[in-house]
């Protein structure tokens, strides 16, 4: 006596588009066991495709099976491509079904598996739908590609974009609040180069109350789609592209490279990377480095009898350690090293001025040479490309030169985005006017004030991470205009004395 198991597999898109019901299949099914007088012992309904075998109901079915819990000797369903669209997988599963003693068996395309010439036709059976869904695939892999062509991106919206249809069900992305203010903050302030990518992160998904991942953030702050373009990968004879995208950009193209340059170390930035989370007692975490092992330095309080004592202290295994009081009063005291006569401000300036309009000029001059080399670039290009089609140069010689060509010319490109930026940054005037208010008051300021504006004060002066070593802090590596400042003020102290003297 047969006993039949009777597996009814849909899938979501095959249920609309084809009308494969759960319901007819099993009909058909209970039909043909009622009329060949087959028992049924278990009916399987899964809604998965058949892609491959991880499937959830198949498994349990399996993990049954090889327990020996079932009574069937065959499983039957409507046709082949409800067992399997995958050739490869469909002959190992029946490998396991027949070693189990169980036969797979369609209805509607049924086979004698005893016959060795019915292979051929169970191989057809399998190979045709696994080839229809290769063939939808492919067809969805180049509708997606040539509509990003077009400027519509396809898939998931990044983070402060969502999914939208238009009438005619064309899909499109549009800015989402307040998602998109979130992610336009965040690219400011990775600009300012002050802070690192992660505590940026996590400042704004405290401030906004936002959830996304180191991973999705790093992703989405290199995605062009929030400058209003697509990147198109790479695909066989294509070479990679950036496309004009029709959805609204997000932030400004000057902003989305100045955040490049400083997640590449490019940035004009001289700063280190402090905590944008600091608590009062350690206003110099993420400032300091190990002067043992140059490992970074953090803060922790320990508990003692009577109060809490707070230490930097480093996080390698080198020991190292210092009060947190201590390490405070003695940089206090370094800062009013950097203080000079407000007096001397309109001479600062004078000279500082001189100084960079001498560098406005250098990258003028650099701006110029660039833009000849794309120039001469795209010339040479336009040059192989004649001799390729009047077939005076070969395809692999035009390849070369094209790949060579058009890698530099990004390159120069990218160069002279920065040298762009590097121009308007340059435009310091109002920049130093500010700088000099607070130059003659910098002590005073760092101590009456709150852990925001000691951080902006850090991140400005410095270049480069402390090092506290005997009680005293070795000589820091300067902000170039704080040194250049401080320079002048020095020379005119110099001078001061010999007036005296003589």
């Amino acid at each position: 006596m047969q006993i039949a198991d009777l597996y009814i597999r849909v899938s979501t898109d095959e249920q609309a588009d084809k009308g494969y019901s759960q319901r007819d299949q099993h009909e058909r099914l209970e039909k043909y066991c009622h009329q060949n007088q087959i028992t049924i012992g278990q009916v399987i309904f899964e809604d998965h495709s058949a892609k491959n075998f991880n499937r959830p109901e198949w498994t349990k079915y399996i993990n049954h099976l090889k327990k020996r819990s079932l009574k069937s000797n065959v499983v039957l369903f409507t046709k082949w491509d409800r067992f399997s669209r995958n050739a490869g997988d469909a002959y190992q599963m029946i490998k396991v079904l027949l070693s189990h003693n169980i036969s797979p068996q369609a209805i509607e395309q049924p086979l004698d598996m005893s016959v060795p010439e019915n292979k051929m036709m169970l191989a057809i059976y399998l190979a045709a739908p696994e080839v229809e869904n290769d063939r939808r695939a492919l067809n969805t892999f180049y509708g997606m590609r040539r509509a990003q062509k077009e400027g519509r991106l396809m898939g998931t919206a990044s983070y402060g974009y969502i999914n939208k249809c238009t009438e005619d069900g064309r899909k499109y992305i549009a800015l989402k609040e307040p998602e998109a203010s979130n992610m336009r903050w965040a690219f400011n302030e990775i600009a300012k180069g002050k802070y690192a990518t992660n505590q940026i992160r996590l400042k704004m998904n405290k401030m906004a109350g936002a959830k996304i991942s180191s991973t999705s953030f790093y992703r989405a702050i290199k995605n062009p789609v929030y400058i209003g373009k697509i990147y198109i990968k790479p695909y066989k004879d294509e070479e990679a592209c950036t496309v004009d995208a029709k959805h609204e950009s997000l932030i400004s193209e000057s902003l989305f490279y100045t955040v490049q340059n400083v997640l590449s170390g490019k940035t004009l930035a001289e700063r280190p990377q402090g905590k944008i989370i600091a608590t009062n007692e350690f206003p110099l975490r993420g400032f300091l480095k190990c002067p043992r092992c140059g490992g970074h330095i953090t803060g922790s309080g320990s508990k003692g009898k009577k109060d809490v004592y707070y230490y930097y202290h480093c996080n390698s295994k080198c020991g190292y350690r210092h009060s947190a009081d201590l390490v405070n009063l003695a940089f206090e005291k370094e800062l009013k090293k950097y203080e000079y006569h407000k007096a001397i401000n309109s001479i600062v300036k004078e000279v500082l001025t001189a100084n960079f309009k001498h560098i406005q000029q250098s990258v003028d001059t650099k701006k110029r040479e660039i833009s000849s080399q794309i120039v001469n670039l795209n010339n040479r290009l336009d040059s192989a490309r004649e001799k390729y089609l009047e077939d005076r140069l070969d395809f692999e010689d035009y390849q070369i030169i094209k790949n060579e060509s058009k890698k530099k010319i990004d390159e120069l490109e990218m160069e002279l985005q920065n040298q762009r930026l590097t121009r308007k940054n340059t435009d310091i005037t109002s920049r130093l006017d500010q700088v000099l208010k607070v130059l003659p008051n910098l002590s005073h300021l760092y101590q009456t004030g709150d852990s925001e504006t000691k951080r902006e004060i850090l991140c400005s002066i410095l270049s480069e991470k402390l090092e506290f070593y005997e009680n005293a802090f070795r000589t820091p590596k300067l902000n170039s205009v704080l040194e250049h400042i401080l320079m002048i003020n020095k020379e005119l102290q110099i001078k001061k004395k010999r007036k005296k003297h003589s």
